[in-house]
């Protein structure tokens, strides 16, 4: 994928992901952008490590990929900061 596809993907699947953790409040566009970009990375790992698949491009596979990384990425964060969010 392009850089431009992955800061939109990433921007999108970071929002979500802040909604779905409830930081979405704390949280603005840049770090979106860079929480699903790090959540894809992550998700894409775990996903091939598990034989599940890959983020293979924009696509609604690739998306849930990164979408679960984007909230363990989340959940690490506020496991490690408390009540601080990002």
């Amino acid at each position: 994928m392009s850089i431009i596809v992955w800061i939109i993907f990433g921007g999108l699947v970071g929002w979500i992901a802040s909604i779905i953790m409830k930081t979405n409040a704390q949280q603005g566009i840049i770090a979106n952008i860079v929480v699903g970009i790090v959540g894809a990375l992550l998700g894409g790992f775990l996903a091939q490590a598990l034989g599940i698949g890959a983020v293979t491009g924009f696509n609604i596979m690739s998306f849930i990929i990164a979408l679960m990384g984007a909230v363990i990425l989340l959940g690490i964060v506020r496991m490690f900061t408390g009540s601080r969010q990002l």
